[in-house]
């Protein structure tokens, strides 16, 4: 039973190719495009939600606007790929680690490299806390590098074990329903409190994977 429900996770191969890996590649067929001078619904919507996380990443950095720009881009794209693996006969690529790591160690790499070789002072100085009693400093340093070096762990592992979660759930109610077709009013009922509940989720974890990214880039 278990191994039959990890299988929705697997890619399925044809012709010894994983093509459900080209779902990497439609949010950019599903950006909306300005082709004309007044902007359809999507667009207007896509332009709100861009405009209200730019303003808040905006008060949370106090880096370069390219900065701004970069993890606004990355929230947008985690959040189509996300809602698009709520839909039917879509891969969920971001249950797996490879695309999730592959997102946090370039972005976690790129920041210690550039604050251990530009800012080599800081990065020490982040490593013992102000007022640190003088015995626990050795403790606080082995304490901030563990913490330093699992945060493209911790930012992985979370996504994808929230998306892994939610789906895992949503199929096992739905197994119920071949077992019991007179529960299938109830069934319906809890599915669709469920696709509310992973459309939520969805939206938190691009907004956590996204904001703890750019307050990382605030520490260098």
């Amino acid at each position: 039973m278990t191994m039959n429900l990890f299988t929705i996770f697997d890619p399925s191969t044809s012709l010894k190719l994983s093509f459900n890996w080209i779902s990497l590649l439609m949010p950019m067929i599903l950006i909306p495009k300005m082709y004309w001078l007044t902007p359809s619904k999507i667009q207007s919507i896509f332009n709100l939600i861009n405009m209200k996380m730019f303003n808040e990443y905006k008060n949370l950095s106090n880096k370069y606007f390219t900065n701004i720009f970069m993890f606004n881009k990355l929230m947008m794209f985690i959040l189509l790929l996300n809602f698009m693996s709520l839909m039917p006969y879509i891969f969920n690529s971001t249950s797996h680690m490879s695309v999730t790591m592959s997102m946090s160690l370039p972005i976690w790499m790129t920041l210690m490299l550039y604050g251990w070789i530009k800012k080599f002072n800081m990065m020490l100085y982040h490593m013992v806390p102000k007022n640190t009693p003088t015995l626990l400093m050795p403790l606080m340093v082995l304490i901030e590098t563990i913490s330093n070096l699992i945060r493209p762990l911790t930012l992985s592992i979370r996504m994808s074990a929230n998306m892994i979660a939610g789906h895992l759930l949503m199929s096992l109610i739905s197994n119920q329903f071949y077992n019991n077709m007179n529960l299938f009013m109830m069934i319906l009922l809890i599915q669709t409190l469920l696709m509310i509940l992973e459309m939520s989720v969805n939206c938190i974890q691009a907004y956590v994977f996204s904001t703890l990214s750019i307050l990382y880039s605030n520490e260098i």
